[in-house]
């Protein structure tokens, strides 16, 4: 392909180079990235997609009709690096964080998007998993106590904390990343495994799961872990009324999205010992600023949105963005498209 007829790419971020080794051995391509582990400003942004065939973006990218208008007379075939989430509660759309399915659908250009639905379930759901146990069994207090020198000597209630063994579990949304957690929870010795959703999953006899009203899940959870997609009807729906139904001794992780919860509420729950603990690895926003009042409590956990954060898993990500691309731009079947 000469020149001329080189398709030009807008990268918005440093990426893995599985992705980056694809386009380039395409041979169609003409890419510009935007060689930074940091957001793009918008106006680099602006700069960067005009007169660009291809998008390929990251999730805290805002893609709107000024960015895609900034492309000029190109069509743009946009590629985004995210996940549509595992499922949905009510009948509404999935949300987006970056991108508004309204304005794809009624651009002239006619915008596709390509995304990675399944490469991050297993690290998500080790992620979970690791941040349960660490909320539950207080590890990020005991590594602290060690380093400020309290640890001074054995004591029979000092940092004790909660169990897997005989507990109830509730997990809310048992799509591809809910039941892979679940089924990671399953052998730590879990007595019931509840579930909720739009409607029961065969899939849920793999792990003896209980399809149950929301309330009955929130009321009989030892813990409960949210991951669910983010939809009209899930947004904030983890509030005081929610947190008001768990028990007192139960810990709360949330590893979907940080509109989900209601963070004033959660602080609320758990400055006031309404539930035991909570661990999080999504937020609003984010990043979580330095000086919000969750991260003042010991019994709250917070990562920062590291849930696909293993190498193997970006550089798979990596690839299947990459490959979307191609299709995209060529007008071909994506291997993983985005139906808007």
């Amino acid at each position: 392909m000469s020149a001329q007829q080189m398709l030009k790419v807008f990268v918005t971020r440093r990426i893995p180079q599985e992705g980056i080794k694809i386009l380039q051995k395409a041979g169609m391509c003409n890419l510009s990235v935007w060689d930074s582990d940091e957001p793009v400003p918008r106006a680099e942004l602006l700069k960067g997609v005009a007169g660009a065939h291809g998008i390929l973006c990251l999730l805290s990218d805002k893609i709107d009709t000024e960015v895609l208008d900034a492309a000029g007379k190109a069509i743009i075939r946009l590629s985004c690096r995210t996940t549509s989430g595992s499922d949905k509660m009510g009948s509404g759309p999935i949300m987006m964080d970056n991108l508004n399915a309204n304005t794809l659908v009624l651009h002239p250009r006619g915008i596709r998007v390509g995304y990675t639905p399944d490469v991050l379930t297993d690290a998500t759901a080790e992620l979970t998993v690791a941040l349960l146990l660490a909320t539950a069994r207080r590890l990020p207090e005991g590594v602290e106590e060690v380093k400020n020198g309290g640890w001074s000597t054995w004591k029979p209630l000092w940092l004790c904390g909660y169990g897997l063994s005989g507990s109830t579990v509730g997990v809310i949304g048992l799509g591809r990343i809910g039941l892979a957690i679940a089924k990671r929870l399953k052998p730590f010795g879990v007595k019931r495994l509840l579930y909720t959703g739009r409607q029961p999953k065969p899939q849920a006899q793999e792990v003896d799961g209980e399809y149950v009203p929301l309330d009955t899940l929130v009321s009989e959870s030892d813990f409960v872990v949210v991951s669910c997609s983010l939809t009209p009807d899930t947004q904030g729906l983890c509030d005081k009324t929610f947190f008001s139904k768990m028990k007192k001794t139960s810990i709360f992780i949330n590893t979907s999205r940080g509109s989900v919860v209601n963070q004033e509420d959660l602080y609320e729950a758990l400055s006031s010992g309404q539930i035991a603990a909570a661990g999080l690895d999504v937020t609003t926003p984010e990043p979580l600023p330095t000086d919000h009042p969750l991260l003042t409590l010991k019994n709250c956990v917070v990562l920062p949105h590291i849930g696909s954060a293993t190498y193997s898993t970006r550089g798979v990500m990596s690839a299947l963005t990459a490959n979307n691309m191609l299709a995209g731009l060529t007008g071909s079947e994506m291997p993983s498209e985005l139906k808007l």
